[in-house]
């Protein structure tokens, strides 16, 4: 029986699954924690690698590595770290992002690029960054690598020349989704002088050896590894619950969102991921539970006292600003509240303006790629709650499948891997039992109601 590791190496930890080749059933696994922050140091990273794969990266036969990704690991020539790596969620290079897109032509002519318009988080940004606030760090800058292409070298043997693999580098923002190659000019004008960039490894293809001789694989970003981990083909749209939400698809064509809202990243599978991200998620229920005084079962318990609508309050959730629609500026706003507006009702309006953002967010990714969702799959924390699950088929007026709870990420990997294992033309076929189909009648008038508020709202943002 062949062993399969699949790690995630995420902003908060590393997670390692070793898992059955043949079904992906998970055998063991382990974690440790990585420290807070937007900066850090990425040797801290290899340290939680060697934590976590400690008694089972022996047992493997093949492992690959899932990772946050856009971060910049910038090394000199010796391949050390020239400075703490910048995180994907750093917004210091918001600016420089900027400064980019306007040098590239345009929003436009930027996402014909790259795939995607430029912001903070991509590693070009932070790149044009340092150029300007670290001129001597700048100049030392030898290699730059991702998070997940810095653990996967290593996990290999010394010497393993670095790599990485089209979906990851696709966050880049110096690597074309629609040809499958770097544009080391980008990097270099960002920079000030051309990097060495990692060598992308094809998707099932063998990227090195192991320390202990293992098969490793190329390894991915983790919205890229968490899609292989699910399994979803053409025409899937998965919806992620967590602080923020995402909404993306697989698509067979390369996307180019001139306005931004869709990300066109690549596919750890030959093809693309287009995403839609917005900041405003299980935050909106954090806070309404808080301004209720309740917990978040207590939340969910008076949300399903109300009516659909919520007796006509709406909320426009865009408290801390918001990304899709982009609008940074913008505040949550309530309305309809009226002396007979219930605590019930305030509730449900915070589910209901969750999942009408969320639905906006696929409408968009429909638009962008022209394919309907064959299926409609949600995860991410906030699935736990009884009103989430209720409300969610209803809002988004489709059944909605809810896989069992699961590091996917690191089952993407190890999928990954046992693929590049195996040889085979495509991913080995590993079931997802328990998964659950919810259906509801669908609220159309919920959705038509918030975009009303969402289109008066935008003038004031």
């Amino acid at each position: 029986m062949a062993h399969i590791l699949g790690v995630d190496s995420s902003t908060q930890s590393t997670k390692a699954v070793l898992v059955d080749a043949d079904d992906g059933r998970v055998v063991a696994e382990r974690a440790a924690p990585h420290p807070p922050g937007t900066e850090v140091d990425p040797r801290v990273w290899l340290d939680a690698f060697d934590t976590a794969t400690a008694g089972l990266l022996e047992r493997a036969d093949a492992l690959a590595v899932g990772g946050q990704q856009h971060g910049m690991v910038a090394l000199d020539g010796t391949g050390t770290p020239v400075r703490d790596a910048l995180l994907w969620h750093d917004t210091r290079s918001a600016s420089a992002a900027r400064a980019l897109i306007e040098e590239m032509g345009g929003p436009q002519a930027c996402a014909d690029a790259v795939g995607s318009v430029l912001v903070a988080s991509f590693t070009v940004s932070k790149l044009r960054w340092l150029r300007d606030h670290e001129p001597a760090a700048a100049a030392r800058v030898e290699a730059v690598l991702l998070p997940h292409d810095y653990v996967s070298q290593h996990a290999c043997a010394p010497g393993t020349a670095a790599f990485t693999d089209r979906g990851d580098a696709s966050g880049t923002g110096y690597f074309s989704s629609r040809t499958g190659q770097w544009r080391p000019d980008l990097a270099a004008a960002a920079l000030g002088h051309e990097p060495r960039l990692p060598v992308v490894v094809a998707s099932g293809a063998v990227a090195g050896q192991g320390r202990a001789g293992q098969v490793v694989a190329a390894g991915t970003g983790d919205n890229m590894a968490a899609a292989l981990g699910l399994d979803l083909g053409p025409g899937d749209v998965l919806l992620s619950v967590g602080t923020s939400g995402v909404a993306s698809a697989v698509s067979t064509a390369p996307v180019a969102d001139g306005t931004g809202a869709v990300t066109g990243f690549a596919d750890a599978r030959g093809g693309h991921l287009p995403m839609v991200v917005t900041m405003n998620a299980a935050g909106i229920l954090d806070l309404q539970a808080r301004l209720l005084g309740v917990d978040h079962a207590g939340l969910a318990g008076l949300a399903l006292e109300a009516p659909p609508g919520a007796n006509g309050v709406t909320l426009s959730p865009y408290y801390g600003g918001e990304r899709t629609p982009n609008r940074p500026g913008a505040v949550g706003t309530w309305t309809g509240l009226t002396p007979a507006t219930t605590r019930a009702d305030l509730a449900r309006a915070a589910f209901e303006a969750l999942l009408c953002s969320l639905a906006d967010a696929v409408e968009r990714l429909v638009e962008e790629t022209g394919e309907q969702p064959r299926r409609l799959l949600m995860v991410g924390g906030a699935t736990r709650s009884p009103a989430l699950r209720a409300l969610a088929p209803a809002v988004l007026g489709r059944p909605v499948q809810l896989p069992p709870p699961g590091e996917y990420v690191a089952r993407g990997a190890a999928r990954q891997a046992a693929w590049t294992l195996a040889g085979s033309d495509d991913p080995p076929d590993w079931p997802l039992p328990g998964t659950v189909t919810l259906e509801a009648d669908p609220t159309p008038h919920v959705r038509e109601t918030y975009a009303l508020l969402s289109e008066r709202t935008a003038a004031w943002s």
